[in-house]
């Protein structure tokens, strides 16, 4: 049967039928939606070995260990473990031969009394791709963003099913792996901004690749992850901290995009709502700035991964295109200071060009309302004319009238800040330029880059370096 036909319905009794599969269910805080399902369409008697709610925290944290959140990565990974090593302890000595064990697990908030706004939790499925194999796993965190609970819970149990059938029966395409969690179900009803796959199901899958793929087939905005290539979800990360974030192509960064987000960073330490704490600093790439493909713009995805990480940065991958827009995601994590780290041209886009807000009904007056509205800073560094060779600062820069008033009144509140004590010799790199020289072997680009960067792109082939030496990477189109 094609995917395309498949319902939830056939897809938990595709499971049922198989006489390998058998595991266990733990489901908490929304419902034994997912086990439901397994029990209504018959047959879950050769799938079903356990299904338990432990609901009460007490009881919870006597089976699976105290938690700090229990809709928590760490409480799902905690139940997967807990319920799939008991079961192979059990069953495994008499069974392991022939059946392939897993265990699902949820940990949920829906909507509710005291929680009436949009649910959200972790799933997770830990299996085995054949008899007495190393687990693998899938681990995705969603929201659920139907306006009534029983809708939520409905489309909680759909996802578990999606979840499971996926592992099982469509892992060996993650592409399609990762469109069959949304079957049957919306965008406008789901939301999936972090995936996660591990074990020997899954050799060789980069899972950065997944946060770019969940955000390029639209089942989120933005996903993340740090720079030893983690995958997360934001709020692991970013919850209640101030926030400092560089856009850019970072294809690749150079001495300058370091100097900027460095100077940035030391005048965001110095903000008062920021001294004493250790803020996040984010580099953003924008499905704009990503030249995506089957292949070639993966590895070139990765190839800026690879610097940005070498550099120390997390990553977040976004669909934004207006600054607001960004600020607006942010601000959802945290209530602490966000600073956005730009180039004077960023700084034009956002207070002049009416032309890039033709779909805001206020235009660039909406969209700096939006942007500023909350505690949102932004640094912003100088730039050389390429003509007369003159630098050219956010206080004197050649702006349109009449937005040289907004400019100006965004700097005497302070939402618009000067980068100080930036390194001249740098505003004559162009990163278009750099990479132009990498590609054509040009030596000097060295000089233009971070020493680190270059080392990174030399070792590992980046940007066409050594287009006759291909590096092995994973493709998500790949079977």
């Amino acid at each position: 049967m094609d995917k395309t036909d498949l319902t939830t319905r056939q897809k938990a009794l595709a499971i049922n039928l198989d006489a390998k599969t058998y595991g266990t269910f733990a489901e908490i805080g929304g419902g034994q939606e997912v086990a439901r399902w397994f029990f209504s369409v018959g047959g879950a008697a050769g799938t079903v070995a356990k299904t338990i709610s432990a609901y009460d925290m007490s009881l919870s944290d006597s089976i699976y260990g105290t938690a700090k959140q229990y809709v928590s990565r760490q409480r799902l990974e905690a139940m997967l473990q807990h319920e799939f090593a008991q079961l192979l302890e059990r069953l495994a000595p008499a069974r392991g031969d022939t059946k392939t064990f897993f265990s699902f697990a949820n940990t949920v908030a829906t909507r509710s009394y005291g929680h009436p706004g949009n649910g959200r939790g972790w799933l997770g499925v830990r299996f085995q791709s054949r008899p007495h194999e190393q687990p693998s796993s899938v681990i995705i965190h969603a929201h659920l963003l139907d306006s009534t609970a029983d809708r939520q819970q409905d489309a909680l149990g759909v996802l578990g099913v999606n979840l499971i059938h996926g592992a099982f029966l469509r892992r060996t395409s993650i592409a399609d792996l990762i469109d069959s969690l949304m079957d049957e179900l919306s965008r406008e009803r789901v939301e999936i901004d972090m995936i996660k796959l591990t074990g020997p199901a899954f050799a060789g899958v980069d899972n950065r690749l997944l946060s770019l793929q969940l955000v390029e087939r639209g089942l989120t905005d933005a996903a993340m992850f740090t720079a030893d290539g983690e995958v997360v979800q934001p709020s692991e990360v970013l919850h209640k901290k101030p926030i400092l974030v560089g856009r850019g192509s970072f294809r690749p960064a150079t001495k300058l995009t370091l100097d900027l987000l460095t100077r940035a960073l030391d005048q965001f330490l110095q903000e008062p709502g920021v001294q004493g704490q250790k803020p996040i600093v984010l580099a953003e790439m924008t499905l704009r700035s990503l030249s995506v493909g089957p292949d070639v713009g993966h590895e070139d995805f990765l190839a800026r991964a690879e610097i940005l990480g070498a550099l120390g940065f997390d990553v977040l991958i976004s669909r934004f295109g207006a600054f607001y827009q960004l600020a607006e995601y942010l601000a959802a994590y945290t209530d602490g200071l966000i600073g956005l780290a730009v180039g004077l041209p960023a700084t034009r886009q956002v207070v002049a060009d009416e032309s890039y807000y033709k779909d805001l009904p206020g235009g660039v007056l909406e969209s700096v309302g939006r942007l500023f509205k909350r505690s949102v800073k932004m640094y912003v560094y100088p730039t050389r004319d390429p003509a007369s060779g003159e630098i050219q600062t956010v206080q004197h820069g050649p702006i349109s009238p009449p937005w040289h008033h907004l400019r100006e009144l965004l700097l005497e509140i302070g939402r618009v800040v000067p980068i100080h004590d930036y390194d001249e010799s740098l505003l004559s790199i162009h990163t278009p330029e750099v990479l132009e020289r990498i590609q054509r072997h040009d030596p000097t680009w060295e000089a233009m880059v971070p020493a680190v960067v270059a080392e990174a792109i030399k070792a590992k082939g980046l940007f066409g370096l050594k287009s006759s030496d291909p590096q092995t990477t994973y493709s998500v189109h790949q079977g």
